[in-house]
């Protein structure tokens, strides 16, 4: 994949996941509601941040990243979200989401040291490393 191509599925996939957790934001029910609540939110703020960061990113490189739904859907990897996931589904299905994003931002670190351009490397290294560390805490929560 070239660093374009891969730069435009982080946005899909990005975008996807957005949305995906304000379902989940707004359906989560039960005992963590409060905490789950709390936390997808903070997860949709922070992809706010990170999609338009990616975005602009690749817009300076002279990319044209994906701009609708409808195009996000057609080229990203993470799923939408049913509205029917219990809330140990939902935190699953967001620690599958990134931990695909996190093979998402190696190929692009990858892709993009080949390319000699080392602002998006470093751009998606941040992203890795922010990632790795909610995996981790997903991963505590769900005991595994």
């Amino acid at each position: 994949m070239t660093q374009h191509e891969q730069l435009n599925k982080l946005v899909a996939n990005l975008t996807v996941l957005y949305t995906k957790l304000h379902s989940f934001h707004w359906y989560v029910k039960g005992s963590s509601f409060y905490t789950l609540h709390e936390v997808f939110e903070k997860y949709y703020d922070h992809v706010t941040e990170t999609l338009d960061e990616v975005a602009e990113r690749f817009l300076a490189i002279g990319g044209r990243p994906v701009s609708t739904l409808k195009g996000a859907l057609e080229i990203a990897t993470i799923k939408e979200a049913t509205e029917k996931e219990t809330t140990v589904e939902m935190v699953a299905a967001v620690l599958a989401d990134f931990e695909l994003l996190i093979a998402d931002a190696s190929a692009l670190i990858e892709v993009s040291e080949d390319a000699n351009d080392q602002g998006t490397a470093d751009l998606a290294l941040g992203l890795k490393t922010e990632l790795e560390k909610n995996v981790w805490m997903l991963k505590a929560y769900l005991d595994r």
